[in-house]
Parts: structure tokens; C-alpha cells; sequence
């Protein structure tokens, strides 16, 4: 490590000149190429896919991944849409719509046979269109916008129209300031400050361009460029934030320029590499969750933090050598040159700090505990889902376009079900029949529409519309009631196999499919922390407390995101609108990323708390030193993350978005200033010398990773057996 330090501050300019080459190479690979994201939810194995296939087989499935569904719907004030003035001034719209590139179909509530598509109260209808990925969206909007009159209001919505999900924008802006702000006040040199921010920019501006390129080879959600920029900026920024603190640390001991730096990467750059790897591993363990969105936004944010991690191994040091002393602040740099003793300014806070941690260790343990229980409480009752256009704000078009559509049509307008069945001979076609003419006496449900099946047809599909909009309960009851219940009567001694699909199903079906998996992937992790901490500090009970506390964080970070977005306590402040369902995939993904940040946090502060022990054999000196020399970094760190993740929260309205931003800085400020600061080292005092115990047999298969490349102990490493019997001095 700390060659590669020295290589890159020697040769600074060749580094510079690097970086800024693959800059600009992908930029322009980006613009040659393109991108080609997906949002297929990839769930083979469920129900709701096997009737997209049915339908696919039969030619009928417009939603083939190469057409979206949308609708135009308008209606009249005081009158009727089936007036002929309203009617000639529509139909002239809709068949200029038709027209525009892309569209390819209209079904209009003029023709013959679309009488269903008028409400009941004669003043709102609605066109179904079919269109093309490359359609022109905007232009058939500002169409229908061209409606809109003294008695006249049209409307477009549904998946076609679908607001397109951004990378942050302004959010990432605000961010960026409020980190520089925090970075100005604790180093006071802007040097210092802008250091870290343009390591992380530098990997987070990189990787987006190695995401969109790597779109048109992997299957890419649309969010990942977003996600991965809400991880890259906070691990980026704070990792470079570790070792640009090393690196003052060591100039104001009086290390040589090239000698410091190549300290700071060897001692913080390896704990930078060590924590990046455990947000790395964290992602790619949602592989077994084997669902596509999550495994390419996982492979996004992993190509992220890999290359922050390299930004900050490599950009970092050649950027440090071309400042010299700059990194300091003016008086240091006055003291510095004139022999003086230099200290860093707030060390004291957090050594006053560590000692009342020590003495009231049993006290502010169990506060914290209980704040960080009360904070994760109502993760109890979540339920993970999708949100629809009634929960958007009331001064959107979404939200319109839905109140709309509901008041005509019924609040299931947009919730939609396809029972879609083989029907391989003339006994399953009768039961299918009899199943069509029993829907409609099914709870929940309003409508149902099927079409006639021919003979020798062998694919019928039934149209069911429940009375609750798609993100309900009852809906989700529905779904459930008729593939337990309803379904299996009407298949009984026959060959009829009938299976519930659409957008509705396929998005419950993806909640079911996480909520049975997340416990097994809570597990892996918690194992996984153990592990990983047991290798790194050669004990059994202190990664034990990390990945025990590491689940608290997790749980903390899903509490603030039920409480917030699926109660609505607050979820307006972030543009987001009412309550709904927690999505399905934040869950996951606050999971992995905060496991790996909560691992940062524990392996800096517990690496500084092993090294005093190497020395001291003293339990309660090294806590409290450890906490007093890192809780300063820690907790400008968890500010300036908290910061960068806060601020994706108002991120343009972007109900994923905002979940992901608020959870994560949530359980990042729970995890730095209750976990780490108190809780942690409480712990850990009142366990003593047992913190350091580790069996001889394990100690025997154990490879060795040194993490902060720590001075060898100055004395005879104590048995297993001896660490029993000694107690914290």
C-alpha cells in the first residue's frame, strides 16, 4: 500500500493525466454507444410471469418489454363527452396522435367498441394507446395538453407517461455543499475540504459512466445511476475523508510529505479498502435473492464503490502531493514551520466524551439501546409494495390523472388483474366460463370482463378490476383469496390451470418474493459481519457486538422509512405525497449498503481500540482511546454522509429516491452517534478482557489481515485462557 502511495505522489501528473483520460474516453464511448436500461422485475419462477408468458405464447401481451401501455383521459365540466362539439374536437386529437412515430395503437371510447371506456355519468372518457420505446412522449402531451379549456380537461397517464427517475440533479448539488461546509469548519483549510469532494466526484463521475456503458451489456434498472450516486458520493467523500485526516496527522508530527502520505494510505487506506470490500460483498450477496432489478442495481453500486475506493487509493495521493502542506490550515502551518506543538482542534470534545462513556458506561448503554429499539419499533409493521399515482402529491399530474380516472371508472381502475388460462379441452373451457360468471361476486372485486372463448381456443383471458387502487391491502388480499381460494375451486377435476397476472400482481408477487427472502439475507450478513470483524481483530465477542449492533443500525434505517413514508409522518416534506407501501427493493438495498457503512464505522473505530491494546493490555485505556482519536472522523464522516443521503430525499419528488436517501442517513446518524459512540464502547467496557479472547484452534486457521498495518505488540500476546482471567485494568 504504501508503495502504491508513494508511486502516485511521485508521478502526480501521470495519475491526474489517467484519471482525466478515462474521464473523457467514456464520456465519449457513452455518447457513441448509448445506454439501454430495463426495468423488468425478472421474477421467473412466479405466478404472475408464467401469465405473461401464456400471453406472450398467444400473441396478446402488449407489455413485451418493447411496448408500454398509457392512456389520454378527459373530462367535461358540465356537459357530456359525448357531445358533438367535445367529440369532433377529441377524435381530431387522438388521430393526430395516432399519427406521431412510435404510436401504435389507439382505441378510442368513440368506436364501436369502446363504450366501455365512458363513465357511467356521461362527463369522463379515456383512449387506451400502445407505444414504442422511441415514441415522442412530449409531443403527444403537449397534444393532449391542447385540449384543455374553459370546460375541457385532458390528461395523460399510466406506465407511457411515467415520470422518468433522474440521478439527483440539484440533490446531489446540495449534497456536495453541505459536505464541503462541514469538511471547511472541522479541517479550516479549503484544500483539505476540497479533497475529499473531488475524490468522490472523480469515482462517482467515472462509475456512472462505466454504469452506462455497462447498460448495454447487463440488465440495468433505470435507478441505478441515481442509487449509485447516493452511495459513491457518501463512501467516496468519507473515505478520502480518512485518509486525508491521517495524512494531516502525520504532517503535523513532522512526517516528510511522500512519508505521510504513504502512512496514511497504509494505515487508513487499508481500513478504506477493507470497508469498501464490505460494502462490495454486501451488495453482491443480493445476488441470491435472484431477482433481476436488484441484481443489477447491486452491480451498479458495486462498479461505485469500487472505484471511490480506487479514487481514494490512488487520485487521492497524487492530488495530496501536488498540495504539500496546503492540506493544513494557516496557523498550523505557521507552528509547523516555526518547530511549535500543533494540535487539531476538537480532540478534546471527544476525550472528555470517551471518559464519561467509560464511567457511566451501564447508564448510557441502556439509553441508547432504548433510543435505538424506540427508533427501529415501527420496521414491526411494514409492508413492502408499490406506490401508484394516488399517494403523489395532490398538485401533480400523476395524482390528477388518477383522481380522474377514479372518479369515473372506480379507484381499481389502474389495479387491473389477467387471469390467464390454459384451456386445453372443452371440460376446462366450461370451468373457465363458470369461473368468468363467479368473479363478480368475489369481495373487492367491480368489474370483470372476458371474452368468449372460441373452440379449440386453449389461452382465454379474464379482465378483473377490483374496487381498491393497486398499492391497497385489499388489493394484495384479493391477489391472495383468488390463487388460495377462488381459483383452485373452479379448476377442481378438470384441466383447466389458471394463473393471476398483470403490473398489479407482478408487483406483489415481487413484495412476497423479498419478504421471504430478506430474512435469509439478514442472516447471511449478520454471518458475514462476524466473520469478516472476527478475522480482522482475532475475537469472538467483538464481532459478536458488530454485527448485533450492525442489525440495530439496519433496523433503525427501516424504521425511520416506515414511519415516514408508509405512515405519512412527514413523507409531504420530501415531495413525495400520502402514505404508501415501503418499495419492495429499498428495503433490500438499505439492508446491504448500511451493513457495509455500519462495518466502516465499527472497523475504524475497533481497529484504533486493537492497536492500543497490542500496547497497553489495558481494556478500558484502549476504548477510551479509541473512541477519543476516531470519534472525530467518525462523526464528521456519518454528518457528511447523512448530508449527501438527506439530500437525495427531496430529490425531485422521487418516492425511491427519497426512501433510499432518508433510510440510509437516518441509520447512518443512529449508527455513528448511538451505536458506535455509546453503545459500542459501553459494551465493550463492560466486557473488559474478553473482548480480546479468541479459541487456539481458531486462532490456528485464522489467516492474518492487518487493517491499519499496526506496530507489533510490545509484549507476549495473551492466551485464550489467560484473557479469561484478566480483568479491565
Amino acid at each position: 500500500m504504501s508503495a502504491l502511495a508513494r508511486w502516485c505522489a511521485q508521478r502526480r501528473f501521470v495519475v491526474l493525466a489517467l484519471w482525466l483520460l478515462a474521464l473523457f474516453g467514456l464520456g465519449g464511448a457513452v455518447g457513441v454507444v448509448g445506454t439501454t436500461f430495463t426495468d423488468s422485475t425478472d421474477l421467473p419462477s412466479s405466478e404472475s410471469s408464467t401469465a405473461y408468458d401464456l400471453l406472450a405464447q398467444a400473441g396478446a401481451n402488449p407489455d413485451d418489454g418493447e411496448m408500454t401501455a398509457g392512456s389520454v383521459v378527459w373530462q367535461t365540466d358540465g356537459g357530456s363527452v359525448t357531445d358533438p362539439a367535445v367529440a369532433a374536437q377529441v377524435q381530431d386529437v387522438l388521430a393526430r396522435i395516432a399519427a406521431v412515430p412510435g404510436v401504435e395503437s389507439v382505441d378510442s371510447p368513440y368506436d364501436a367498441a369502446g363504450a366501455a371506456q365512458v363513465s357511467s355519468g356521461g362527463d369522463i372518457a379515456y383512449a387506451s394507446l400502445t407505444l414504442t420505446e422511441d415514441a415522442d412522449v412530449e409531443q403527444i402531451t403537449g397534444l393532449v395538453d391542447s385540449l384543455d379549456g374553459p370546460s375541457l380537461e385532458a390528461l395523460t397517464g399510466g406506465a407511457a407517461f411515467a415520470p422518468v427517475i433522474s440521478a439527483g440533479g440539484t440533490a446531489e448539488i446540495i449534497g456536495v455543499l453541505c459536505a464541503l461546509v462541514i469538511l471547511l469548519l472541522v479541517f479550516r483549510s479549503l484544500w483539505a475540504a476540497l479533497l475529499p469532494i473531488i475524490t468522490g466526484v472523480a469515482g462517482v463521475g467515472v462509475s456512472a459512466l462505466v454504469v452506462l456503458l455497462g447498460s448495454n451489456v447487463v440488465d440495468l434498472p433505470s435507478q441505478t445511476l441515481a442509487m449509485g450516486s447516493l452511495i459513491g458520493l457518501g463512501v467516496g467523500i468519507d473515505y478520502a475523508l480518512f485518509i486525508v485526516n491521517r495524512h494531516r496527522k502525520s504532517l503535523l508530527a513532522g512526517v516528510p510529505l511522500h512519508g505521510s502520505i504513504a502512512q496514511a494510505v497504509n494505515t487508513s487506506g487499508r481500513a478504506v479498502v477493507f470497508a469498501g470490500a464490505t460494502v462490495m460483498i454486501a451488495l453482491l450477496g443480493m445476488t441470491i435473492l435472484d431477482i433481476g432489478i436488484l441484481t443489477g442495481m447491486a452491480l451498479g453500486a458495486t462498479v461505485t464503490v469500487l472505484l471511490t475506493v480506487t479514487a481514494a487509493l490512488t487520485l487521492l495521493p497524487a492530488l495530496l502531493g501536488m498540495l504539500g502542506t496546503k492540506v493544513l490550515s494557516r496557523r498550523q502551518r505557521r507552528a509547523l514551520a516555526a518547530g511549535e506543538p500543533v494540535t487539531e482542534s476538537g480532540s478534546g470534545v471527544w476525550g472528555r466524551w470517551a471518559t464519561a462513556v467509560q464511567r457511566r458506561r451501564s447508564l448510557l448503554g441502556v439509553v441508547a439501546a432504548a433510543l435505538v429499539v424506540l427508533l427501529a419499533a415501527p420496521v414491526a409493521t411494514m409492508r413492502l409494495g408499490s406506490a401508484d399515482d394516488s399517494s403523489d402529491p395532490t398538485d401533480s399530474v400523476t395524482h390528477r390523472y388518477h383522481q380522474v380516472m377514479s372518479d369515473g371508472f372506480g379507484d381499481g381502475f389502474a389495479a387491473q388483474l389477467l387471469l390467464v388460462a390454459e384451456t386445453p379441452d372443452d371440460a376446462s373451457r366450461a370451468a373457465f366460463t363458470d369461473l368468468a360468471g363467479q368473479l363478480s361476486s368475489v369481495d373487492d372485486v367491480t368489474a370483470v370482463s372476458a371474452a368468449p372463448l372460441a373452440a379449440g381456443q386453449e389461452i382465454g383471458v379474464i379482465t378483473v378490476t377490483p374496487s381498491s387502487t393497486a398499492q391497497a391491502e385489499e388489493t394484495a388480499d384479493l391477489v391472495t383469496a383468488l390463487r388460495e381460494t377462488v381459483i383452485p375451486a373452479a379448476e377442481a377435476g378438470t384441466d383447466l390451470q389458471v394463473y393471476v397476472g398483470g403490473s398489479t400482481a407482478s408487483g406483489i408477487d415481487f413484495s412476497e418474493a423479498v419478504t421471504s427472502k430478506l430474512p435469509v439475507y439478514l442472516g447471511l450478513i449478520a454471518v458475514l459481519g462476524f466473520v469478516l470483524l472476527a478475522i480482522a481483530f482475532r475475537s469472538v465477542l467483538v464481532p459478536l457486538v458488530g454485527a448485533v449492533t450492525n442489525l440495530l443500525s439496519i433496523a433503525a434505517g427501516l424504521g425511520a422509512i416506515t414511519a415516514i413514508f408508509q405512515f405519512g409522518w412527514g413523507s409531504e416534506l420530501f415531495g413525495v405525497g400520502s402514505a404508501a407501501p415501503v418499495e419492495g427493493f429499498v428495503s433490500v438495498m438499505i439492508v446491504g449498503i448500511v451493513f457495509g457503512l455500519s462495518m466502516d464505522y465499527q472497523v475504524f473505530l475497533v481497529s484504533r481500540m486493537h492497536e492500543e491494546w497490542t500496547h497497553s493490555r489495558d481494556t478500558r485505556r484502549a476504548v477510551r482511546v479509541g473512541m477519543a482519536e476516531t470519534g472525530r472522523v467518525i462523526a464528521t464522516a456519518a454528518a457528511i454522509m447523512a448530508c449527501v443521503f438527506a439530500s437525495f430525499g427531496f430529490a425531485g419528488g422521487e418516492r425511491i429516491i427519497a426512501e433510499l436517501g432518508v433510510g440510509m442517513g437516518a441509520a447512518v446518524l443512529v449508527d455513528a452517534f448511538l451505536v458506535r459512540m455509546v453503545l459500542v464502547p459501553a459494551v465493550m467496557h463492560r466486557l473488559g478482557a474478553r473482548n480480546w479472547w479468541y479459541p487456539r484452534w481458531a486462532e490456528r486457521i485464522t489467516p492474518r489481515v492487518s487493517i491499519e498495518a499496526a506496530a507489533p505488540p510490545a509484549g507476549p500476546t495473551a492466551t485464550s485462557d489467560e484473557l479469561f482471567t484478566v480483568g479491565a485494568r
